[in-house]
């Protein structure tokens, strides 16, 4: 009898269980984004440019571009330093701004992504203060950035603005922070909101309810191989990909891909920060196969955003057979994302 008892619970579990899937599954099934966001990452000019250096960037379909304007810090220290006139002319508000202009005169929609470079650090995830005066500090000067930030958003009708990048410790610190700062933003700024959270970090983040799309900065390490094929790196992507689609039936939000790209190197899915590890060669075909799997894993999904590839350079003739860089100009992978992003995605056609 204590058998019988035994297996009617399991199987009672087995039902919540199996329900409780259903659900995720079906609130996933409820995001359905409009339209893909197939966009590029725009790197700042040195100097002021007219609306013909962002034509290339149409010439491959993209629909979207992201703009960042940098600012500065030092590690362990709360001040920023942005908007300055040792910056190059489109990290500060007049290129910014006039950017923008270009792009929307070429059709093309804008997020504006600001990012700060730690001095000493690079990234900004590592970034931590030591003292609550220190970070209130720091939230007074990261406030004052963003704000300015969403004031020329507002202004130019910029449709998409990123709260902050990879701030992997003070986006889990400061929960307080950045809620009271997405209001602050939405005050000012009527348009769409992400954050881009590193690819390891994204779950972590405890603000995701009061914006508009999960930010992933999609460098996820996939394969050790010096030359992976198309079909090894889709199946490494498939838990990634599970866990992903999850996480967004969770949170009720669509996923976008802030930033996603690889180096035209061998090892090119094995993890950028892993450069000075192991010696790479020059490898077209590896970052044209990583590419391929991206799209032919994520496109259709509709609970998939889309993105932003990392980088496009303003010069038309960068990139190059020669060039290990992110950028895709002039390489095979940009027919691939020409491709991709002229197509429709199954689920909008």
């Amino acid at each position: 009898m204590k058998y019988l008892r035994f297996f009617i619970i399991a199987a009672a579990a087995g039902i919540v269980l199996l329900i409780a899937f259903q659900k995720a599954d079906d609130s996933t099934n409820q995001i359905r984004v409009e339209a893909k966001i197939n966009g590029v990452s725009f790197v700042a000019p040195v100097r002021p440019v007219e609306a013909a250096a962002m034509q290339p960037i149409v010439e491959i379909n993209a629909g979207w571009v992201a703009l960042t304007p940098f600012a500065f810090a030092r590690a362990g220290e709360p001040e920023l330093l942005y908007n300055h006139e040792r910056q190059w002319w489109g990290e500060r508000e007049e290129g910014m701004r006039a950017t923008v202009r270009h792009a929307h005169q070429l059709g093309l929609k804008v997020m504006i992504k600001p990012h700060v470079w730690v001095r000493g650090q690079g990234w900004p995830g590592d970034f931590e203060l030591s003292s609550e005066e220190a970070w209130e500090k720091w939230e007074s000067h990261y406030r004052g950035y963003l704000m300015s930030y969403a004031r020329i958003a507002r202004e130019l009708g910029v449709e998409l603005l990123c709260i902050g990048t990879e701030y992997r410790k003070a986006a889990v610190q400061r929960p307080d922070f950045w809620r009271k700062l997405i209001d602050d933003i939405r005050s000012e700024y009527g348009g769409k909101l992400t954050y881009a959270a590193n690819w390891d970090n994204y779950e972590n983040i405890p603000f995701w309810d009061a914006l508009d799309y999960i930010g992933v900065d999609a460098y996820f390490p996939l394969s050790e191989k010096q030359s992976p094929s198309v079909d090894e790196l889709k199946t490494a992507w498939q838990p990634l990909k599970s866990k992903l689609k999850t996480y967004a039936g969770k949170k009720d939000r669509p996923v976008l891909f802030a930033e996603f790209g690889y180096e035209s190197v061998d090892y090119p899915a094995a993890g950028h920060w892993k450069n000075k590890e192991i010696t790479r060669g020059v490898n077209m075909d590896g970052q044209a196969r990583a590419y391929q799997a991206l799209f032919e894993t994520f496109w259709d999904e509709p609970w998939f955003a889309g993105g932003f590839l990392w980088k496009w350079h303003e010069h038309p003739k960068r990139g190059g057979p020669d060039d290990k860089r992110y950028t895709p100009q002039n390489k095979p992978a940009e027919e691939i994302i020409r491709e991709w992003y002229g197509r429709k995605s199954a689920h909008n056609e």
